[in-house]
């Protein structure tokens, strides 16, 4: 399967996921808005995942699927599974004892991780209720994002893409369900604890699907005695340092979320503006590194650096083809995207602004944040984590600073431009680590002008086609609706049309140069 058509799978999936995704964040918005509900939900909900992170598709992934994928090209599925086996234990293992230790004492953890929201008992004591909850996250998505890890290393990339679209699911039935059942529509803590509920249940449901497509693809996975062998022993070796890597950018989300709860509303502002720039992310992003990192690995492996290294190239291509016009399209509709995306019941006009604002802060790096996800799998390959933990620690720190340089005059906006600042610092710092093996090459070079050209050209249609639909952005949601999807159509068709006409892409160098490559 070729790179094009791995990534068509994963995004196709993870779009679905991100599109349903906004259907939840709406439906949380209408009834819970900026309040202490949403505070304490957002908290709750921000600290398993930031675990998850580390452990999950994180430094362990990072660590597990370089030597899963050596394992499978030197010595077949057999002695791979093996591996994956006691690897899975191990990991089961400590998030286990993590579990333990961290539900009975979520009243400490979240009075450091949301230490301003203890000047309000309410929000507080609600916090730590569904804290509690959805801890277990924690445990489902780490063992999911391992066996994610397997199934991507054979190039099963499908089920592992689909298993998130379960969560959104599942937080739709129970908000269009439960809630109404139970009579809590206006019961803003009992919507809370509907949403930690989901967490709970979805965490459990996606661990069992990806662990029955494993045994479909014959890879039967299964709790074994834990044993150190040298090859156990070289995944620690190789996730200490991401562990490292994954814990202080994590640390530095932690970070956020403390100061965020300074000011009252920041971190559903936050929350919200996320959820918008990560659909880019997620769908090709995140989407890229995962089917980089195998990919580069079985090249180097089978000593075909420069066909690795021509793949990484085209990555960043694809990368910046995409993340570009997407940056722009948010810096020039974030009040629209907001507004028709979440604007009612509760989530009102002022909502709007403030989430636009710091939408845009976080734009400015999209790009950035793709490349990441792109130039890591250059390392990881060749089982170095150590250079990454290093870049994450100068980037964490830069992102630490500035957000105290710009949190007491831009509350939120500044936390979302420093976190944009810390990306690119990350981007350039991992581009100068790979300078001896890849370098941009001459179609990387000859395009990215051009891409930037299409994009801008793009950015002035869209400004223009967004004031021609002003009254239907003023006017209910169906018209906002209606106004914004006509102004993206038009937006990616120039785009699409400059690109084409720039010559910043062709669809058919593309699939022969990498589509059609011989594993």
């Amino acid at each position: 399967m070729g790179m094009l058509r791995s990534m068509a799978t994963i995004s196709g999936f993870t779009l679905m996921s991100r599109l349903l995704g906004f259907v939840r964040d709406a439906m949380i918005a209408g009834y819970l808005g900026k309040s202490n509900a949403s505070e304490a939900w957002v908290a709750a909900f921000r600290f398993p995942n930031m675990f998850r992170r580390i452990f999950g598709e994180g430094a362990f992934n990072a660590a597990f699927v370089p030597i899963f994928a050596g394992e499978l090209e030197a010595k077949g599925k057999e002695e791979a599974e093996i591996f994956a086996n006691r690897a899975f234990t191990i990991l089961a293992l400590v998030l286990m004892v993590g579990t333990l230790i961290a539900i009975p004492g979520m009243r400490g953890i979240m009075s450091v991780f949301a230490s301003g929201y203890r000047e309000i008992p309410e929000k507080f004591e609600l916090t730590i209720g569904l804290g509690r909850i959805t801890f277990s996250y924690l445990l489902c998505m780490a063992l999911s994002a391992h066996l994610s890890g397997v199934l991507n290393s054979l190039r099963f990339f499908a089920m592992p893409a689909f298993a998130p679209v379960l969560l959104n699911l599942i937080f739709i039935v129970g908000l269009s369900v439960a809630v109404p059942v139970l009579g809590w529509a206006t019961n803003l803590a009992g919507v809370g604890y509907v949403l930690a509920w989901c967490v709970f249940i979805s965490g459990f449901a996606q661990l069992f699907l990806l662990f029955w497509t494993c045994r479909r693809k014959g890879m039967r996975l299964r709790f074994v005695r834990p044993r150190i062998t040298p090859r156990i022993k070289r995944l620690f070796l190789i996730m200490g340092p991401g562990i490292v890597a994954a814990s202080v950018q994590q640390m530095n989300l932690a970070f956020s979320n403390w100061i965020g709860s300074q000011n009252d509303g920041s971190n559903t502002y936050i929350y919200y503006s996320d959820r918008i720039y990560q659909l880019p992310l997620g769908v090709f992003g995140i989407a890229l590194g995962i089917v980089l990192l195998p990919d580069i690995t079985r090249k180097l492996r089978g000593g075909r650096e420069a066909a690795a290294w021509h793949t990484l190239n085209r990555g960043m291509e694809m990368a910046l083809l995409i993340s570009l016009p997407a940056m722009v399209a948010m810096l020039v509709l974030p009040n629209e995207i907001i507004g028709t995306l979440f604007e009612r019941g509760k989530f009102t006009p002022a909502d709007t602004l403030q989430t636009a604002m710091t939408l845009m802060g976080c734009a400015a790096g999209l790009p950035g944040y793709v490349l990441i996800k792109v130039l890591q799998p250059g390392y990881f390959a060749r089982e170095n984590t150590r250079r990454p933990m290093q870049i994450a620690a100068v980037a964490v720190t830069v992102d630490i600073c500035v957000s105290l340089l710009l949190f007491p005059h831009y509350k939120h906006i500044g936390l979302a431009m420093a976190t944009a600042v810390s990306a690119w610092v990350s981007v350039g710092l991992l581009a100068y680590g790979l300078r001896r093996q890849v370098r941009p090459d001459a179609q990387l070079r000859r395009r990215l002008w051009r891409i930037i050209v299409a994009s801008t050209g793009m950015g002035a249609a869209v400004w223009a086609a967004k004031g021609l639909f002003a009254g239907w952005f003023a006017s209910g949601f169906a018209l906002k609706a209606c106004a914004l999807a006509l102004v993206v159509v038009f937006g990616l068709a120039v785009y699409a049309g400059l690109a084409l006409a720039l010559k910043a892409t062709s669809l058919a160098e593309m699939r022969r140069g990498v589509s059609r490559e011989k594993e």
